[in-house]
């Protein structure tokens, strides 16, 4: 008991000696807890996404789904491609479409804190005059009728480069010449986006091998990382895209509607997965039509027209050229069997762009988010127009619906448009690509 009362007592004189030293020591310690818990993450680079993406993009061109992150159009879609109100609040247009009004909402503010008025919105159209009267108005003069002009203002606007109204913000950007290396943003509260960008798909998976990134997406070929156990894939089938065979109408064998439609015939396209693909217009959009012709597998009927050919023009052999790009080149292995099945020689040939010359070409081609494709399909449109394509009834089809204000006109000439775009078959549509989104576990 002695021994006991001594060490409590040798204990309570070093307290009443040492209590400031002691009550400082104890401060300090839970500080530095908190402080250490609070840094930890970020010196482990927890918090942070490193994100890795395939394409060479400037500032004016990144990836809509960042620009989205980082700032608001004057109008949004919604899931079926319907316009609705975001920076602006309302509009009209008194000209039916040759001039669009926009009235400014007064409760949204730049990232820098200031309000968002109508000398601060810049987009950038080369045949566009552009009037602000007021901070809340901002008027649109087009130098013909364009119906489809408030899907235009979906894109992000921006003050002083990429200062937007979203709630992620530019921290940082990296240029290599004048493309862009890497992208920093941040959110409030919410951590850091690191994003890096390579100029082939085989880079950005080298890339995410050395530990460079730890996600990459809008990856077409999953492969190696798809047997990596530390690797976490996520498959996605995109309906803003779709695969086609675009022919080249003005071709002497592919000028003949037959034959364009007996080669997507023999198209086994079952083969490829994804979702099918039987028009340009995204299934997900308000104007899709779904009865258009399909053009299922059916070699029997293939036959036949190849067979037809052959008897009237009289000859024994028909030789196809097909020119893709490295990343589609298994399917287009598939496709040349296929056709080979017909009797038909093909020659297939491999670019990384687009040529200047070819009988078919098969490609991944972005599909806009309106309905609108007067620059795809129209016989005017010669730069644009990759099919050379010319029809004077889907010519005054697109004519009419970039010009149609009511959504009903539109969606009736759209429906139209599609059933006989797809009779005439300047392309084969096969399917919407199928992505993978790749992440470490």
């Amino acid at each position: 008991m002695l021994k006991a009362r001594y060490i409590l007592r040798l204990i309570g004189a070093f307290v009443a000696r040492f209590r400031t030293l002691i009550v400082i020591s104890i401060l300090f310690g839970v500080g530095f807890f908190f402080i250490l818990k609070l840094l930890l993450p970020l010196l482990m680079g927890e918090g942070i996404e490193r994100i890795g993406i395939t394409g060479r993009f400037t500032t004016t061109n990144l990836p809509i789904a960042i620009l989205d992150m980082i700032g608001d159009g004057l109008t949004k879609l919604d899931a079926t491609g319907n316009v609705e109100p975001n920076l602006a609040e309302s509009w009209e247009t008194p000209d039916n479409g040759k001039t669009w009004i926009f009235h400014l909402r007064r409760d949204v503010l730049w990232q820098d804190g200031t309000r968002v008025v109508s000398s601060g919105i810049t987009y950038q159209f080369s045949d566009v005059t552009i009037e602000r009267p007021d901070d809340a108005t901002i008027i649109f003069k087009l130098q013909t009728s364009y119906s489809a002009f408030p899907a235009v203002l979906t894109r992000p606007a921006f003050r002083k480069g990429l200062l937007g109204t979203g709630e992620w913000e530019v921290k940082n950007l990296s240029l290599n010449i004048s493309f862009v290396d890497s992208l920093t943003i941040e959110k409030k509260d919410s951590g850091k986006i690191i994003y890096k960008f390579y100029p082939t798909e085989e880079k950005t998976k080298l890339a995410f091998e050395l530990g460079q990134v730890d996600e990459i997406t809008d990856i077409f070929n999953p492969s190696p990382l798809d047997t990596w156990k530390k690797a976490n894939v996520t498959t996605f089938s995109n309906a803003g895209e779709f695969v086609a065979i675009f022919f080249n109408t003005q071709d002497k064998i592919l000028a003949d509607k037959s034959i364009r439609q007996a080669l997507s015939y023999a198209i086994n396209k079952e083969r490829f997965g994804g979702v099918r693909a039987i028009s340009p217009i995204s299934k997900e959009s308000w104007a899709y039509n779904s009865q258009v012709k399909p053009y299922n597998y059916d070699l029997q009927k293939a036959l036949e027209t190849i067979a037809d050919y052959k008897k009237s023009s009289k000859t024994d052999t028909l030789e196809i050229g097909i020119t893709t790009s490295p990343i589609l080149l298994k399917q287009a292995e598939l496709i040349v069997k296929d056709w080979e099945a017909l009797g038909v020689k093909v020659n297939l040939q491999v670019f990384s762009g687009i040529p200047s010359d070819y009988q078919s070409l098969l490609a991944i081609f972005d599909t806009p988010d309106d309905p609108d494709q007067y620059s795809i399909w129209h016989s005017t449109q010669t730069e644009t127009n990759i099919t050379r394509y010319q029809n004077p009834r889907i010519d005054k089809l697109l004519e009419d619906g970039r010009s149609q204000i009511n959504i009903e006109d539109r969606k009736k000439t759209y429906l139209n448009f599609q059933r006989f775009l797809v009779e005439d078959s300047p392309a084969a549509f096969l399917y919407y690509p199928v992505t993978y989104k790749i992440n470490r576990r």
